[in-house]
């Protein structure tokens, strides 16, 4: 016969398993609830960034002034560093092949470890942290303090004239910043494989657009553009979240960078599986 004292353990298991399920499917819960904010958020901005009416005499000045608060500022900074950064990876890259007797792959190398892999996530990871995420938190603030509701009141809508400059300011700064540090890569590049001579601008040109086919550059385009797209919403989609009450801000920001690491690593695995298998 089974006992009062072999049942109260078992009963105790049971409710520790019942309570981490309840726990477990909450979780899961949340996380699902937050992606389709994300997702929701996304699609009423997709529709407003292309509704003539978003763009109005009124609304121009704040998205230009997004626009340049996003790229403005970092900018030289920016480029600057990235300059630098390329300058080391690209003598390292060059004369390790020189020494090995791989010159031929050398260019090869550099433009697909530079251009390919690395600006479109640095200059990802600047942004992000230079303005969407203050920005994100600015956005939170001004929602708690009453600012929306005040928009509602004078006929404003919030997304239309707060959310949607500031992601596009995001997106806007990441397609920036790439462009500029790749032409500033293959300038660099190039003069490190062929000197300050017009010689080899032929041979050039041939390796770098045969590395740049219709698929990779395809690849490429829609890398840039997601990286964009997702440290641009991500921040602002956390900000119009409606928090627990022993939520704090900081713990949303640290959701939402975690977010935001998950699906870039997710948009580079694929674009890795695209390149190279």
């Amino acid at each position: 016969m089974t006992g009062a004292g072999d049942i109260m353990p078992a009963m105790g298991t049971a409710f520790s398993l019942h309570g981490w399920l309840l726990q477990l499917g909450r979780g899961v819960l949340r996380w699902a609830l937050g992606w389709w904010l994300v997702v929701f958020i996304g699609a009423q901005l997709a529709v407003l960034a292309f509704s003539p009416s978003s763009y109005r005499r009124e609304s121009r000045g704040v998205v230009l002034r997004q626009l340049y608060n996003a790229a403005g500022p970092g900018l030289p900074g920016f480029t600057t560093l990235m300059a630098l950064f390329n300058v080391v990876v690209i003598r390292i890259v060059v004369v390790t092949a020189f020494a090995y007797g791989l010159t031929q792959y050398a260019l090869d190398a550099v433009v697909r470890v530079l251009v390919l892999e690395l600006i479109p996530l640095v200059a990802a990871l600047f942004v992000a942290v230079e303005y969407t995420i203050p920005s994100g938190s600015e956005l939170y603030k001004l929602r708690r303090g009453g600012g929306f509701q005040a928009m509602r009141a004078q006929g404003s809508d919030p997304l239309s004239r707060e959310v949607l400059p500031r992601v596009l300011g995001g997106i806007f700064a990441v397609l920036l910043l790439a462009l500029v540090s790749c032409v500033v890569s293959l300038v660099l590049a190039y003069i490190a494989v062929h000197g300050f001579t017009w010689a080899g601008v032929a041979s050039y040109n041939h390796a770098v657009g045969t590395i740049f086919n219709p698929v990779v550059s395809l690849i490429f385009g829609m890398k840039t553009v997601l990286f964009a797209v997702a440290v641009a919403l991500l921040p602002m989609a956390n900000a119009l979240r409606d928090l627990p009450r022993r939520a704090s801000r900081t713990s949303v920001e640290l959701q939402g960078l975690v977010q935001m690491f998950v699906l870039m690593l997710v948009i580079e695995i694929a674009s890795l599986v695209g390149n190279y298998y």
